[in-house]
């Protein structure tokens, strides 16, 4: 039997390509000029867009828009906020406004600071609401027997203009316990913290500040209408406080727990017996009026 032949050994011994056959160089350079053409568009995309943000005219800041405010003035929130015009409106540190603004300004619980596109800076401010005022006393401009807590912050004075530095003034407490300014007036809404302590056990165990802290709860938790008639919050002990009303009315709150009980109790026994003088609910399970 006769053997391969010569061309036939020489066939099997020539190795065999393996993968894909390359493409012609022709057909690869297309190729790599898209690629460049697309990082150059791409770097010459980001080059303008950057302009257009931070160098271009057309986006800078112009103007700034106050509102929310009751008591401060937009101009005085404007000028404390610093917000620097004409500079590029994607560069301005909105958060740094927001935190000399309510630095600088305590009468502002909330302030929320945005870009209003293409030229404007938008300030929202949310102003304290005061449920109580604590009248100052002695030279030292101390609140009185209030005493002066940790969250004190003495500022947005307001000036009578008189120039009588024996003018009363007020230190203005929010529902969260923040004195938050000093006013000359006492404005709507916001009873005056009188002090009738005895001498006794309740006021060495309580101290004044835990006592004031109590009068700010009695105030932050009455109804709205009782609120605005309230004259006075008056502290006897930590668990005998009571309400001086227009007209002569008067409620015993007792101690400040069970706010929102002795709330809505209030307000259906002012309605069951409008014409009573004397409310009573410390026990708000067992309310009790007189002298109608």
């Amino acid at each position: 039997m006769a053997g391969p032949t010569t061309a036939e050994r020489g066939e099997r011994q020539q190795p065999k390509k393996s993968g894909p056959p390359r493409p012609p160089l022709r057909r690869r350079l297309p190729r790599r000029r898209a690629l460049v053409l697309l990082a150059v568009a791409t770097v010459v995309l980001g080059t303008g867009l950057g302009w257009l943000l931070y160098g271009s005219p057309w986006l800078r800041t112009e103007h700034v828009s106050v509102s929310g405010t009751r008591v401060l003035t937009p101009e005085r929130v404007r000028s404390t906020a610093r917000v620097p015009l004409g500079s590029a409106l994607l560069s301005v540190d909105t958060d740094a406004i927001e935190a000399r603004l309510r630095g600088e300004l305590p009468r502002i619980d909330t302030v929320e600071v945005s870009r209003s596109w293409p030229h404007g800076i938008t300030l929202k401010v949310t102003e304290r609401v005061p449920v109580l005022l604590i009248e100052e006393t002695g030279e030292s401009g101390t609140s009185g027997k209030s005493g002066k807590s940790d969250e004190v912050e003495k500022s947005d004075q307001q000036d009578t203009g008189d120039g009588n530095n024996k003018a009363r003034k007020y230190v203005e407490v929010d529902k969260k316990g923040v004195r938050f300014a000093t006013v000359s007036r006492i404005p709507d809404g916001a009873p005056l913290l009188e002090w009738d302590v005895v001498r006794g056990a309740s006021a060495r165990r309580f101290g004044t500040e835990r006592l004031t802290r109590a009068a700010v709860d009695v105030a932050r938790d009455l109804p709205a209408g009782v609120a605005r008639d309230t004259r006075a919050v008056k502290v006897r002990s930590y668990d005998s406080v009571s309400l001086e009303l227009r007209g002569g009315r008067t409620v015993l709150w007792g101690s400040a727990e069970q706010g929102r009980a002795k709330a809505r109790t209030l307000t259906a026994l002012m309605k069951a017996a409008p014409r009573a003088r004397h409310f009573d609910v410390s026990v708000p399970t067992a309310p009790a009026s007189s002298g109608s």
